[in-house]
């Protein structure tokens, strides 16, 4: 067996196909976000945007942040020595765990390297505490929760997307007497639709289910005091478990679960991704922990945020763009061409200074390819007009189609 020769292969079916990821080596620099300077591949250098950053509110650069972070590395060293059972937790973990299981009105909160692991390590354990489990797994649902989902062996069932008449067919097959969880999220980060999370709740009310929702593209954004939309719409109580990130609105890193004190005390003693993984820096727990302190007062920023995305949709549906527009805050441009997408994110970059990265399968289906931007509070006038007069050079110059509105 060639190794080599397999792996150049792999990797030349993703240069066929237009869909070879390339890594964008930027720099950004406090107090400047969303500008940054690009490191050319001959080491030259453009002063960019960037427009496709989840760091959605700024938090990153916050200097309530930068200084809670800077005053517990101080105080406690760079790394946290160990795993949350072997010496390390710390008060500051134990801190961000309590800010979160308040900000959503949970007995607890449980704390991981990243979101995707909270996904991936809560639902493969979930079967272990509820033997028989079936699993109900939206179709769109994020690659964390498939996986864990897939990893668990248990049973599952996937409705369609946001179909409600479809889950709940799937739920009246299955066996009355069978523990049951309904997994989703509350905004779908690629086309930015809103899950059904009502409908979802009196499903789940009906046949006895337990509710898992991943929250982490509207946390510290919707809500009173950035709960998400489960907040925002007065059901987090309705939710058993709710999945979050601290690495998006936060602006810092990690994932987290918020649950009953229970529920967290079962995950925390029987999920491997839990039990055997160093726990977070006690710098980035206590930069988390002020981060969702600061924003659960902090609406004028959250209705910022919305003004932004609204005018930035506003105007690029006045080039006739197909643009996907569910009232979230993410906004799609379908292209609906792995090439072209690639060619329109490099001539942004290359010849306006506008970073924008392609977004193609399998994270969209095929044909669904589509430039994706994340508009924040500080993007101002001057960059939207500067990227929407770019995507109207552009879109011409490539010859696209300004088909009918996609949403």
């Amino acid at each position: 067996m060639d190794y080599s020769v397999k792996l150049d292969a792999a990797i030349q079916k993703l240069h066929d196909e237009g869909r070879y990821r390339t890594f964008i080596d930027i720099e950004r620099r406090k107090g400047h976000f969303p500008h940054a300077v690009w490191t050319r591949p001959d080491g030259s250098e453009k002063e960019i945007t960037v427009w496709c950053g989840n760091d959605y509110l700024g938090m990153g650069q916050n200097p309530v942040v930068l200084d809670a972070m800077q005053e517990a590395l101080v105080a406690a060293g760079a790394g946290s020595g160990g795993t949350r059972n072997i010496s390390g937790t710390t008060v500051y973990h134990k801190r961000l765990e309590a800010e979160l299981a308040d900000l959503h009105g949970k007995e607890a909160a449980l704390l991981f390297t990243s979101a995707y692991i909270a996904n991936d390590a809560t639902l493969s354990t979930l079967p272990k505490l509820f033997p028989g489990l079936i699993i109900y797994s939206d179709a769109l649902n994020h690659a964390s929760m498939i996986e864990g989902v897939r990893r668990n062996g248990g049973a599952k069932r996937i409705f369609r997307h946001n179909d409600v008449a479809h889950l709940r067919e799937l739920l009246a097959a299955d066996d009355p007497a069978a523990p049951k969880l309904i997994v989703f999220e509350s905004v779908y980060s690629m086309d930015g639709d809103f899950g059904p999370i009502a409908d979802i709740c009196d499903l789940a009310d009906e046949f006895g289910a337990l509710t898992y929702i991943d929250e982490v593209h509207a946390v510290g954004m919707y809500g009173p005091r950035g709960g998400g939309v489960t907040e925002r719409d007065n059901l987090a109580h309705r939710i058993d478990i709710i999945n979050g990130t601290l690495a998006k609105a936060y602006g810092v890193m990690g994932g987290y679960i918020a649950a009953s004190a229970k529920m967290c005390d079962a995950i925390r003693s029987y999920a491997p991704g839990f039990i055997f993984t160093t726990s977070l820096p006690p710098a980035v727990a206590a930069g988390a922990a002020a981060s969702v302190a600061y924003l659960k007062g902090a609406q004028e920023l959250r209705d910022q945020h919305q003004t932004q995305a609204r005018i930035l949709k506003l105007r690029l549906k006045g080039l006739g763009l197909p643009l996907i527009d569910h009232g979230s805050h993410i906004v799609p441009v379908i292209v609906g061409d792995p090439v072209h997408t690639k060619k329109l994110s490099d001539m942004l970059l290359e010849d306006f200074g506008i970073y924008v990265q392609p977004i193609n399968f399998p994270t969209v289906p095929r044909g669904t390819e589509r430039l994706r931007f994340t508009p924040s509070p500080v993007h101002g006038p001057k960059e939207v007009d500067k990227l929407v007069h770019a995507m109207d050079a552009l879109w011409s110059h490539c010859a696209l189609n300004r088909a009918e509105l996609a949403g």
